[in-house]
């Protein structure tokens, strides 16, 4: 493959890091209930590398304070994958 270099502003890869997301969300756990849908595992794993590579770069932008523990990607029902599953987050609630 031929490497492609694009410049973005932080914001814009931010964006698309997200976008990213989201369309990968989509791909993985709501385009297989569609009628005719031809799954493409091979795509999605491809994805998933991606859409991590992206949010790293885009964490490098913000700074060393805004680094991840690991990817946070969207699971069927509205959890996260990654450090919001291992219980790494601030739920809101007392301990």
């Amino acid at each position: 493959m031929t490497p492609i270099t694009v410049k973005l502003t932080s914001e814009e890869l931010e964006l698309l890091s997200s976008l990213a997301s989201d369309q990968l969300f989509r791909r993985e756990f709501i385009d297989p209930k569609m009628p005719g849908h031809k799954s493409n595992p091979g795509a999605i794993r491809l994805g998933k590398q991606l859409v991590e590579r992206l949010q790293s770069m885009a964490d490098q932008s913000k700074g060393p304070s805004a680094r991840r523990n690991g990817p946070a990607l969207k699971m069927p029902g509205g959890a996260l994958s990654g450090s919001a599953v291992n219980g790494e987050h601030d739920s809101g609630k007392e301990k």
